[in-house]
């Protein structure tokens, strides 16, 4: 039976030592939950650290058969991972980096990085083991950004899938991270990516463009032959347990809250201790309330709850003293001998204690300066499902306000506003509270932890059911071996070749580009070879073919067609003519001047507009004005349009790769057959090769070809271990 194996940085249960015996706690958070809530059918493991530092052998593996049980797999990290992986790269350069406090990221520390991949690494090392076919993955979160790509390596048509709990920046942002590329390219070895808003996503999917060159249509990708998804799954959380939780009354926590506040307007804060969550910007607004409301003196009582987080990190310890300080000052200010404003509790509370809390509190101030969704936001609604008493004041910077828009969403940075907005809240009518809490509730219920799993798996499996993450023309070891065997059986072998993109890969200037060494002994090879013709069909200018390539003796067809050569002499198409030329360069001349890094590269019968240099969403940009332009201008001209990668090439009508390829198949009874091309001028190519060819196309996308590869380097080892068939060898 296939198995679902869940990867995140904590396992669900935490171990502790109690006289010296090893114990175990289960988790209650919602990731825990929603997970439980999946399939009894579906067969689980769930890989991550135990919470502890455990140093001998023999203790690790009594908690491997203690957690075996439950399908719990531990991956046991070191002091030293501990503080660089978790403390280090994960809290120290990705959670302020993706929260957008840049001036707390620390890019300078190399150990944080080696550790983080270390430490993916060793994930890596557990999960994989583990994995049969038909099996699916389940990675979680910023800290195994990398885990994706790792699986992929080992396991290339594995099901995976990937969460981010936390925002995705910004390109502008995530640009910076010196690792960026390798964070992209980890993350994308998902089949589906999961983020909580829309706005995560958008800006991860011009990360992917920007950085990686990945494009998309409507969030789907093709990266080396796989489809990647990218989708948004807003979590929720369990709604039952907090809509009809009944608080115990001889709980003397539930006592102290229902006594806490008794006659006045409660209003409650839930955070933990961290800079995201705009503590002390909250506390100058209510500050600021008291100050310009003294109508709500003694009316109304602000309770603070801070659940303790990285006590140790000095930026936390100063925030705490930063908060301590302020909540001072406003009750000093605005307190009097019988009332204190804000209540100020640095703790966390039980389940029952906090739903408590929460029944009781007409208000809950929720203002994070940036948060990836916040659920206690959406736990505070719940918990008013009998009541429907209560309002939700809630910062728009968190992913819950996508989906809360009844809530009073207010700036957090603006001080003004949310006065205005605490105004607003403390003097709602009943029946307005009754109607904005029935709405979101109603999607709460809904839209909760088990249908976002139960959402994200369905997508998951129908992404990959098809051909389980393979796709169908991926060329395999099965082809390559059957393609040798007929090479090395045939005496009369086609081997026809694109250049930029198949043989070499692409640069900013297409005159850097020029063979090394270890191509051009490649094509003397092949090209020497008994039985061989080998042809090269580019879009190249002749003149650059004739001095890269000419030395070969080999045929070749150069400007998509416009020139041929044969036998050593290039003759040119006929009815070829570029009185057009002038009037297009005009054209391109003012694409150029609005598109800085673009450029025209001239032929003698084409133009081409190149745009690699260029910021991709202008160019991508300008080539939709530019085919609308084209489509004009070349209608009265006899002229074709071509698109390449970055590059859009104006050229006479009529010729084409693929009739000049037409003509070198009729000439000869070719019993072995091979084009390998890498963009949309190939198709043609591939349209007229003979049935039997082997026809590949050279990355993603839809195509003609039979076959695809991923890269140039993917070309270079097909083309080697075919050369190496042959008795050959130079000189």
């Amino acid at each position: 039976m296939s198995k679902l194996i869940i990867v995140s940085n904590r396992l669900p249960v935490t171990i502790n030592r109690k006289r010296g015996e090893l114990m175990y706690f289960p988790s209650a958070g919602g990731l825990a939950t929603g997970l439980n809530s999946l399939d009894d059918n579906l067969n689980r493991k769930w890989v991550g650290w135990p919470g502890k530092s455990i140093k001998e052998d023999w203790e690790r593996e009594s908690i491997r058969n203690d957690l075996k049980g439950d399908g719990l797999v531990p991956v046991f990290l070191t002091n030293t991972e501990i503080e660089n992986f978790y403390g280090g790269f994960s809290n120290k350069v990705i959670w302020p980096h993706f929260h957008y406090f840049t001036q707390y990221t620390d890019y300078t520390h190399d150990a944080y990085w080696k550790a983080y991949v270390k430490v993916n690494r060793k994930f890596a090392k557990e999960v994989t083991p583990l994995i049969e076919d038909g099996d699916t993955v389940w990675v979680h979160d910023y800290q195994l950004m990398l885990l994706p790509g790792m699986i992929r390596e080992t396991h290339p048509n594995v099901a995976i899938g990937f969460f981010l709990h936390i925002p995705f920046p910004s390109y502008e942002i995530f640009r910076i991270l010196p690792w960026r590329e390798k964070i992209l390219q980890g993350v994308l070895g998902s089949d589906l990516i999961g983020f909580h808003t829309f706005g995560y996503m958008r800006h991860f999917l011009s990360a992917a463009y920007r950085i990686g060159g990945f494009e998309h249509q409507f969030g789907r990708m093709e990266i080396a032959g796989r489809k990647v998804n990218v989708d948004v799954y807003p979590m929720g959380i369990d709604y039952e347990k907090y809509a009809f939780h009944d608080p115990d009354k001889t709980d003397d926590s539930v006592q102290a809250i229902m006594n806490i506040s008794k006659g006045l307007r409660l209003v409650l804060s839930v955070d933990r201790l961290d800079y995201t969550k705009g503590i002390p910007q909250r506390i100058r607004a209510i500050g600021r309330f008291l100050a310009s409301h003294p109508e709500y003196t003694r009316q109304v009582s602000f309770v603070m709850l801070v659940v303790p987080s990285r006590d140790s990190v000095d930026q936390y310890q100063e925030l705490k003293h930063e908060v301590e300080t302020l909540v001072g000052e406003v009750n000093g200010l605005h307190g009097t001998f019988d009332w204190t404003p804000i209540k100020y509790f640095y703790r966390s509370l039980s389940f029952g204690s906090l739903n408590a809390l929460y029944q009781r509190s007409d208000v809950a101030l929720i203002t994070p300066l940036r948060d990836g969704m916040n659920l206690v936001a959406k736990e505070y609604i719940a918990s008013k499902e009998r009541s429907k008493r209560g309002v939700l004041i809630l910062s728009e910077m968190a992913g819950a306000a996508n989906e809360l828009t009844d809530a009073i969403t207010v700036n957090p940075q603006d001080s003004e506003e949310m006065v205005k907005a605490l105004d607003q809240a403390l003097s709602m009518t009943v029946e307005e509270q009754e109607m904005r809490l029935t709405k979101m509730q109603n999607r709460l219920r809904k839209y909760d932890v088990s249908n976002w799993a139960a959402a994200f798996m369905k997508d998951l499996k129908k992404l990959t059911m098809p051909t389980n993450g393979k796709k169908a023309n991926l060329i395999d070891q099965a082809v390559v071996d059957r393609m040798i065997e007929d090479y090395s059986k045939s005496k009369n072998r086609l081997i026809m070749l694109d250049y930029d993109g198949t043989l070499m890969g692409f640069q900013a200037d297409p005159q850097a580009v020029s063979p090394d060494d270890e191509l051009l002994e490649l094509m003397e090879v092949l090209a020497k070879a008994e039985g061989n013709t080998l042809i090269f069909n580019s879009g190249r200018d002749h003149l650059t073919l004739e001095k890269w390539l000419g030395h070969l003796g080999t045929d070749m067809a150069a400007e998509h067609g416009v020139w041929q050569r044969r036998n050593g002499k290039w003759q040119q198409a006929a009815g070829m003519t570029n009185q057009w030329k002038e009037r297009v360069m005009e054209v391109l001349d003012g694409m150029v001047e609005r598109t800085p890094g673009s450029f025209i590269e001239e032929k003698e019968y084409s133009l081409a507009w190149h745009y690699r240099k260029a910021d991709k969403e202008l160019g991508a940009k300008r080539v939709r004005e530019f085919r609308e332009v084209l489509s004009y201008l070349t209608s009265n001209l006899d002229l074709q349009v071509l698109e390449g990668h970055k590059v859009v090439e104006i050229k006479n009508a009529g010729v084409n790769k693929g009739k000049a390829a037409a003509t070198w198949v009729a000439e000869n009874d070719f019993d072995f057959a091979i084009t390998i091309g890498d963009d949309h001028t190939d198709e043609d190519i591939f349209k007229a090769m003979p049935d039997g060819a082997y026809t590949i196309k050279v990355g993603e996308g839809a195509t003609e070809a039979k076959y695809q590869v991923a890269n140039v380097d993917s070309v270079r080892k097909l083309l080697t271990k075919l050369a190496a068939s042959d008795k050959v060898q130079v000189g």
